[in-house]
């Protein structure tokens, strides 16, 4: 994927005036058209998950130790036998290269550079092949229906362009009333507009830069891996066929896939400690609690908030991984402390690559580093094996 010099230096400048992660999205706010920024930012009905996520980080405090030396601390960590550079990752987000040119390949190639992993959403508009060839290990994330055929067709596929690790949202029965979006002016399918073709004429670096780059090189995007076959135009009347069916899927479904993936195994969109139970009974590898990032049940318990009691059931049995509101290093050692094993992190990363491309998936990941390794220090590890329950308190 190649750019100009000059655009490289632009991105490069702008990423690394960025100084933390919320830098990123005013500025994502002012790149990107009304409705896109609206897709990304909002969460479902009242926003209640969404402000739930980001206000259970208050719930705790910290409890640092003293003069220990920590000269020589590491962010480093390890995951299915894999030793990554940090213990986060970038979370699957749907339709990233509306938002950014060529979006996915964007994250995935920034968290290969980095050393952490990405995880493709099955809502992308790049085909799978393409993502993984670019970043071999990338995890690619199904929504799946409850239909036998298409299960086994879509779990051939993902495994047949070289993936290793598959993960099953599982909160996705149906589509949620966002009417954000609808008030923002985003719809699936889009539908060509005055409005809309004012917010691609008053945002010019995105329409030129992400749009019509994409349209020329790539024709119109496609839900390109939805099922094993391509998928409908996101201007397409039909394209809210690609999502039916799922509240069909159940606990047998899971098993299927179970029986016919031979890599790791994740369920992702846990929020109940017996069904973190019942994935761990029936095969899975892992589990992310998470609520979505708020977009689906609207008043749904945070992740954070529902993770204790998960880490009491499950303990050491499979790994938990988290994701939700995630912002700072501290947010990340809160969720390690409370037993997570791994922290997934969404919109901030979108942000950084619709602004700033690469370059700027590459610097909020350091940013995240960065505060990670000097909140170590702080807090009195040098290992995150080290940081425990006991270095939190109630708030």
């Amino acid at each position: 994927m190649k750019v100009s010099s000059l655009d490289s230096r632009r991105s490069t400048r702008l990423a690394q005036a960025m100084l933390c992660l919320d830098d990123f999205e005013p500025k994502a706010k002012r790149h990107l058209p009304k409705p896109l920024y609206g897709y990304i930012s909002g969460g479902s009905e009242t926003n209640a998950s969404l402000r739930n996520n980001l206000d259970a980080f208050q719930a705790y405090a910290f409890r640092p130790r003293i003069l220990q030396d920590v000269s020589k601390r590491s962010t480093e960590t390890t995951l299915f036998g894999q030793t990554f550079t940090a213990p986060f990752g970038i979370a699957p987000m749907g339709i990233s290269a509306l938002m950014a040119y060529r979006g996915d390949i964007v994250l995935a190639a920034g968290a290969a550079q980095v050393g952490i992993p990405m995880i493709m959403s099955g809502s992308s508009l790049i085909r799978l092949e393409e993502v993984v060839a670019a970043a071999p290990a990338t995890w690619f994330q199904a929504y799946l229906p409850g239909e036998p055929e298409r299960i086994d067709a879509l779990v051939d596929r993902v495994a047949a362009a070289g993936f290793g690790t598959l993960l099953l949202t599982v909160d996705t029965a149906t589509l949620p009333n966002r009417e954000n979006n609808i008030r923002a002016g985003f719809s699936t399918p889009l539908r060509p507009s005055l409005a809309l073709a004012w917010q691609g004429v008053s945002h010019p670096q995105w329409t030129i830069g992400t749009f019509l780059r994409t349209i020329a090189r790539h024709g119109i995007p496609h839900f390109e891996n939805s099922y094993a076959t391509r998928g409908a135009p996101i201007i397409a009347s039909n394209v809210t066929r690609d999502f039916g069916r799922r509240d069909h899927l159940n606990w047998s479904h899971l098993e299927r896939i179970r029986n016919r993936w031979n890599g790791k195994l994740i369920v992702k969109g846990i929020l109940h400690p017996d069904d973190a139970a019942r994935a761990a009974e029936t095969g899975a590898d892992g589990v992310i609690v998470s609520n979505h990032g708020g977009r689906q049940l609207d008043g749904a318990i945070s992740p954070l908030a529902a993770l204790p009691e998960i880490v009491e059931r499950l303990g050491d049995r499979i790994p938990i991984m988290i994701d939700g509101g995630f912002r700072r290093g501290t947010d990340i050692i809160k969720a390690l402390a409370l037993g997570a094993r791994f922290v997934f992190v969404g919109r901030p990363f979108l942000y950084a690559a619709a602004v700033a491309g690469l370059p700027g998936v590459l610097r909020a990941a350091d940013i995240l580093k960065s505060e990670l390794h000097s909140n170590m220090a702080l807090l009195g590890v040098t290992t995150i094996e080290q940081i425990s329950r006991g270095h939190l308190v109630s708030a």
